[in-house]
């Protein structure tokens, strides 16, 4: 299938500057958790609302406080002329702001069944993903497998190469989004493989997580982004 992608002015994650810190003469933006479009019991029996609220409550929250801490700190230190600050910063700012930006689309992943969570993708992303995968069931396992192979904690992606012009499918360890893998790689689908995105529900076993989860993968933000993203 040949596709032509074009850069577009969507923001992928949805993620609003919605403040600012008055810092000497300058101010920074910060960010705050964003609202969950349902429930936390609305993905159930899939994904537990108990794993849900703590997960978006406990762990997505301590991503956003601790990535503005470190923008705060990033600022002072060029404010000081601290290099080594700077430097050392980049760590906790890749991290905590990866947290926040895989786990806002994460979200957005994500629908109940009677919100059409699972229904299978239609239209353009629904033809990318047969002539890429076979079928939408080959691109299920083949996710699904490396999302369980994958060492320690990180995810599991399904993204748009917008330069080779194909659907990839990739992981990332830790908090590290997509476009650390390839400035021309678009999230469509991202799976969080860490353990306290499942533990609670279904201990170690990382597979049965990920056959359930796709139960309530919300197809049709995905088709959006992918048709956003090539014309």
């Amino acid at each position: 299938m040949a596709i032509r992608c074009v850069a577009s002015r969507r923001t992928l994650t949805g993620l609003k500057e919605t403040s600012s810190r008055l810092l000497g003469l300058r101010s920074i933006q910060t960010f705050t958790l964003p609202d969950l479009p349902y429930d936390y019991s609305a993905l159930e029996p899939a994904i537990s609302g108990e794993i849900m609220q703590i997960h978006h409550q406990k762990h997505h929250q301590a991503y956003v406080t601790n990535y503005n801490n470190a923008l705060e700190q990033l600022d002072q230190a060029v404010n000081k002329g601290d290099a080594s600050a700077v430097v050392k910063l980049q760590s906790a700012i890749k991290f905590n702001g990866g947290g926040h930006v895989n786990h806002s689309i994460f979200w957005k992943n994500l629908a109940p069944v009677k919100e059409g969570g699972g229904e299978p993708p239609k239209g353009a992303l629904g033809g990318a993903i047969d002539t890429h995968f076979g079928s939408l069931e080959g691109l299920v396992k083949k996710t699904s497998a490396e999302g369980a192979a994958l060492q320690g904690s990180g995810w599991v992606w399904l993204g748009l190469d917008k330069e080779l012009k194909k659907l990839v499918v990739d992981t990332t360890a830790n908090q590290d989004p997509l476009v650390t893998k390839g400035g021309s790689l678009v999230p469509l689908v991202g799976i969080d493989v860490w353990e306290h995105a499942y533990y609670l529900q279904y201990k170690n076993v990382r597979p049965d997580y990920l056959k359930n989860v796709w139960k309530v993968i919300n197809w049709k933000y995905a088709s959006e982004v992918y048709e956003s993203e090539c014309k």
